[in-house]
């Protein structure tokens, strides 16, 4: 699509190229940029790299790794020299303590979860969850429920116990540490009352960290989005490196990524301040050895543009042609409204997405019809280093093309055929390989070179394989015996200092913001939405809220909160909680302007990052909240999808077709109007029953007693049994308008297991009716919790909501 208008691919790579070329011949390569995205195989980012970095000259390519993983790479290139992850999946297996810092692993990482359920089942593993919010990976575990970003100041005083009780391992410290002396004197320094927690609750885990030989400290998101990273990571390899807890079965830091292929995109250079196979942009030495190798004809030796300010060289019109890949930067930025118009406003946009639909795609001259996942061939990279081929299992439709193809095919329009020949993806993975046994020699970890020679045959076959594979060393895990990739072969510990959040709460903006994802929504829901299941288990966005503060605020359940900033607003529905601290709301990041319009939560968070990573602080911004003061309140309901106008709405897929919540500030004139407005119904029969005297109106369009659209409004927030009614939009259900089921058709409540569909209601009757009294009873019965094993911690709370009131009446 150019300009809103189809085109072939001819013309529309021909424009991109030429557009490109007009650009940088005008005002340098650094006028352009590329943003691209952990969905990209690794041999997709590769090309892009190459592209960018050897042939246009620049080094603005970032990807949205940058908002997830960036402050592991620094924390990694700090303390190793380079960015490995020490240790494997195994680990897990053996550890005898998993400590989960900053991840909930139950809902995000689900497959690994399970692996450390099954170790504390069978072998008693034991599992501390360190969250400011209590999740379902607190769940049998130590939570402890730290202040936001005092991580540090935990780690420091993990650190300072270590050498209090002669806990360091001085063999291996010795002879492979630097900077030990330092980072404990400094740790000796920090306050750990900083992090909140009781004297009885460290002491706690202190003991039990330093107790246990075999630990693995995994961390995520909550550690990386913060504007103190980068120094978060640094305590907890402080700590292991000092026990010498590394490389060894059972024990290490564990970074897990928060995108499939984030760690691919980091063994390209696909962040713009590296180079592909983990060499350095700035070094000159690697800078020379891969201009060489990729015989291009200009290479940056500085560092490019990072996410958050790339996309504020948009706005300054420093950057004036931009190509996005797979990603959805109008809505996951910090700053997004702002983020949203600078792209708006910029000269060329190009978006290479499988949808045109996104509100970032909405917003480009150019879009590009990129194959989407299980339609390409190419490989992939996962936490604990393992390489595995993504095999394509469905034809890419219409006219829909491997990102490596149309990346190489602008290259070889904007003059740069030989360098771009490839004529599949294994002659990419060969040549990428190659490169690698250059950075082997360069002395850098991440070299594969053994798979150089790899031919089309081999690539096909390739089962999983663990980096590094060369002449050196195969697989495995790293710095057990040391081996560090600093000059002189030793780690370095850091003196780090405990920072808080950039943004302090205030009289005017209260409330600290921590933002996450959901269980069964990924990213900005470009394809997790398409799927009703996904839909069905949280299908409104809302902010999480202790009743402490919605009592001060005076708010009740059901009311919608607006939350606010000096970025930006969003309206939410009130969620009262205490998983949350007073003075702490979460908000799940996923909603867009295709689905909630007023839910763009990264419209709030403010653009600080990192310093060392540029990593955005994604967590803890601080913001306003009130009640939002709407005239009426709505569910509506459609077998076709129906886009309101309304001062509130958000929308989600069912099996029968659409639901939607909804609110406003002004009452229309006539709920019989508008409601033939709203589903574009103006010829249906109408059911319209009304109680004036409170507000409440239904209203039903039907083709006979088929019906097509509900609509339910009052004056305050509407009790309707919803995940009954959204089952009915084309059936026979003229009695739809009571709001509830019928005697003979149980309603199963709010999905709680999506893989097999299976709601609350539903297992709260099996408990009761069967007698359950275990998860894997209810597995058996219902087959709820025995696919992924995500929903597992949210029926153990039913179980137990179900059995205490027997309990405390035996009692």
């Amino acid at each position: 699509m150019v300009n809103g208008e189809s085109v072939g691919w001819d013309t529309a790579l021909d424009g991109v190229a030429n557009r490109f070329g007009d650009v940088i011949a005008e005002h340098g390569p650094d006028s352009v940029a590329f943003y691209v995205a952990g969905q990209l195989l690794t041999e997709d980012y590769y090309v892009a790299n190459k592209l960018m970095k050897g042939f246009i000259g620049s080094a603005n390519i970032d990807t949205n790794s940058r908002l997830c993983m960036s402050s592991t790479v620094a924390g990694h290139k700090r303390a190793f020299g380079t960015d490995t992850v020490p240790g494997i999946y195994d680990d897990l297996d053996e550890a005898e303590l998993v400590v989960l810092v900053g991840s909930n692993l139950a809902w995000c990482h689900p497959v690994l979860y399970q692996r450390v359920i099954a170790a504390h089942e069978l072998r008693g593993t034991r599992i501390v969850t360190i969250d400011p919010r209590r999740t379902a990976s607190c769940a049998g575990a130590l939570h402890l429920q730290l202040k936001a970003g005092s991580d540090v100041a935990l780690f420091n005083a993990l650190l300072a116990e270590i050498d209090r009780r002669g806990a360091i391992d001085t063999n291996y410290a010795d002879a492979h540490v630097e900077g030990l002396s330092e980072s404990i004197a400094t740790a000796k320094d920090s306050d750990s009352s900083l992090t909140g927690l009781s004297t009885e609750q460290l002491q706690e885990f202190l003991d039990l960290w330093i107790g246990t030989e075999k630990v693995v400290t995994i961390f995520s998101q909550g550690v990386n989005q913060s504007s103190s990273g980068t120094d978060k990571v640094n305590a907890i390899l402080n700590c292991h490196l000092a026990t010498g807890r590394i490389g060894k079965p059972g024990t290490g830091p564990f970074s897990v990524t928060g995108q499939v292929n984030a760690m691919g995109g980091r063994e390209v250079g696909g962040l713009s301040n590296m180079l592909a196979c983990h060499l350095d942009i700035e070094n000159p030495e690697h800078n020379a050895a891969v201009k060489n190798f990729w015989k291009a004809p200009v290479m940056p030796e500085q560092a490019g543009l990072r996410a958050v300010d790339m996309f504020k060289g948009v706005e300054d019109g420093r950057i004036k042609a931009l190509w996005i890949i797979h990603s959805n930067p109008a809505v996951t930025l910090p700053d997004a409204d702002r983020v949203r118009d600078a792209i708006a406003a910029c000269p060329f946009v190009v978006v290479s997405d499988i949808t045109g639909n996104t509100d970032t795609a909405r917003l480009a001259d150019v879009i590009l019809p990129a194959a989407a996942w299980a339609e390409k061939s190419g490989t992939v990279t996962n936490s604990e280093r393992l390489i595995s081929r993504q095999r394509a299992v469905l034809p890419a439709p219409g006219l829909a093309k491997p990102d490596w193809w149309i990346l190489a095919e602008v290259a070889r329009r904007m003059g740069w055929s030989d360098s771009f020949a490839w004529e599949s993806p294994a002659e990419i993975f060969a040549e990428y390989a190659a490169l690698s046994g250059i950075a082997g020699k360069l002395g850098k970890d991440f070299d594969i070179s053994a798979l150089a020679e790899i031919g089309t045959q081999a690539y096909e076959k390739l089962d999983p394989i663990r980096w590094p594979q060369s002449a050196s060393k195969q697989g495995g895990r790293f710095f057990a015996n040391g081996g560090f990739f600093h000059p002189g072969g030793k780690a370095k510990m850091l003196a780090l200092t405990p920072r808080g959040p950039a943004e302090t709460p205030s009289e005017a903006q209260p409330f600290r913001l921590n933002t996450g994802r959901l269980r069964d929504q990924w990213h900005t829901m470009t394809r997790t939405s398409l799927s009703s299941r996904l839909s069905a288990h949280l299908p409104e966005p809302f902010v999480d809220m202790n009743p402490q503060d919605v009592k001060r605020l005076g708010l009740d359940h059901g009311d919608l909160v607006r939350l606010s900033s000096t970025h930006g607003s969003a309206i939410l529905r009130l969620h009262q909680t205490d998983d949350v601290v007073p003075g702490d709301l979460f908000v799940p990041m996923h909603w867009t302007g295709m689905n909630a319009p007023t839910a763009r939560v990264d419209a709030l968070v403010a653009p600080v990052t990192d310093p060392v990573s540029g990593q955005p602080e994604s967590k803890a911004s601080t913001v306003a909240a009130k009640k939002f003061a709407a005239a009426w309140y709505g569910f509506a309901m459609s077998t076709t999808q129906f886009i309101p106008e309304s001062d509130y709405w958000a929308q989600a897929r069912t099996n029968t077709g659409y639901r939607c919540e909804l609110a406003g500030l002004g009452t229309p004139d006539n709920w019989e109007d508008y409601a033939r407005l709203l589903f574009g119904l103006p010829d249906a029969a109408i059911q319209h029953m009304s109680d004036n005297k409170r507000g409440r109106h239904s209203i039903g369009l039907f083709d006979g007693e088929i019906l097509l659209a509900a609509l339910y409004v009052g004056a305050e927030p509407v009790v309707l049994m919803r995940d009954f009614l959204v089952g009915l939009p084309g059936h026979e259900a003229p009695w739809a308008l009571a709001g509830q089921a019928r005697g003979d058709t149980p309603d199963p409540g709010p999905v709680v297991c999506s893989c097999y569909a299976i709601g609350r209601n539903t297992v709260k009757r099996a408990i009761a009716n069967e007698a359950l009294i275990s998860v894997d009873q209810i597995g058996r019965s219902l087959s709820a919790g025995t696919n992924c094993g995500s929903c597992k911690s949210e029926l153990a709370s039913i179980l137990k909501d179900c059995h205490e009131p027997a309990v405390a009446e035996s009692t």
